[in-house]
């Protein structure tokens, strides 16, 4: 039998490394059931004390904001975050800088602005 849908979820969500988020969106493509994002929230929602080992703090909405205000720990993943060296600035992460792309993909921020050609 194959690995449930929440099985899947903590197992990608424990490879995000520190420093870098990803999406509900993303992680639920990555697991293989597009358009289950809010159901990968509900998983996270729903850790067990046991699975203190879950980054949850690293999923952050489409947009890269802070969406568990919701639940009452938006304060606690902002802090999270930011010991972890990602800035959060009106609640907001910068997908483009601190964005992880998935298992086996370079980590580390990105530089946010490009050189032109010279």
């Amino acid at each position: 039998m194959g690995e449930t849908f929440r099985a899947a979820v903590l197992r990608l969500v424990r490879a995000v490394p520190p420093g870098l988020v990803t999406t509900y969106g993303e992680v639920a493509l990555m697991v293989g059931a597009p358009n289950h994002a809010r159901q990968v929230g509900a998983v996270l929602h729903g850790l067990k004390e046991s699975e203190d080992d879950v980054p949850w703090q690293r999923v952050v909405n489409a947009s890269g904001g802070i969406s568990t205000y919701k639940v009452g720990s938006g304060e606690l993943q902002v802090a999270l975050l930011r010991a972890e060296g990602v800035e959060v600035v009106d609640d907001r992460v910068d997908l483009r800088r601190y964005r992880w792309a998935g298992p086996g993909e370079p980590v580390g921020p990105q530089p946010t602005k490009r050189s032109a050609p010279t």
